[in-house]
């Protein structure tokens, strides 16, 4: 089975995206759905979290608040590459995981790892083929203010701690244009499955 990774700039749609590719059968795994797993009450890495970031960030409950602490590294990179140091090596194991299971079980020809921070972690190389989602930054900043409610300031901010995406599309096997309409994204989806999907792997 192929191993291919999804990833793009925040708020280009790469949850969409990796949506529709379920939609056609193909296994797949969220990052982003993971990192949740792994700062859970409990875990190695939310006991980590709290050694570093301190108790004022979690909940009464123990549950970290997401909301705040991205606040907070997204003002700090000393923050941010602390979390970052913490997080993705349980993630990175698990999504490492979720390929070498047994391919019988999941019969297909390519899975999809959707990964945020491919290229800002050196990843790609991990992975047969990369997929890109990419739209202008006043796309992104209009869905970051519709969907986290946030203001221009702050969603730059979330911008300016990925890599731009010209740098993103220039090192993707397929970009995925989501500016226009979900049927637009979809017929993309659609071309990339088929050329996937036959490929020997």
């Amino acid at each position: 089975m192929q191993r291919v990774a999804l990833t793009g700039g925040i708020a280009t749609g790469k949850s969409y995206v990796l949506s529709r590719f379920a939609a056609r059968g193909v296994p797949t795994i969220d990052a982003d759905v993971v990192a949740r797993k792994v700062v859970e009450p409990g875990q190695p890495a939310w006991r980590a979290l709290r050694a570093r970031f301190g108790a004022a960030l979690f909940g009464p409950a123990g549950k970290l608040d997401r909301a705040r602490l991205a606040a907070r590294v997204f003002d700090d990179d000393d923050a941010r590459a602390d979390l970052e140091a913490i997080v993705h090596p349980p993630v990175r194991a698990a999504i490492d995981d979720w390929f070498l299971r047994p391919v019988a079980a999941r019969p297909a020809a390519f899975g999809i790892a959707c990964i945020p921070l491919l290229y800002e972690t050196g990843r790609a190389n991990a992975f047969d083929r990369v997929i890109v989602t990419a739209c202008d930054e006043a796309t992104q900043l209009a869905r970051l203010a519709a969907r986290d409610g946030l203001s221009a300031d702050a969603g730059r901010k979330r911008l300016a701690a990925q890599l731009p995406t010209g740098v993103k599309t220039a090192g993707a096997d397929f970009v995925i244009r989501t500016g226009g309409s979900y049927d637009e994204t979809d017929r993309q989806v659609e071309r990339i499955y088929r050329e996937l999907a036959s490929a020997d792997g």
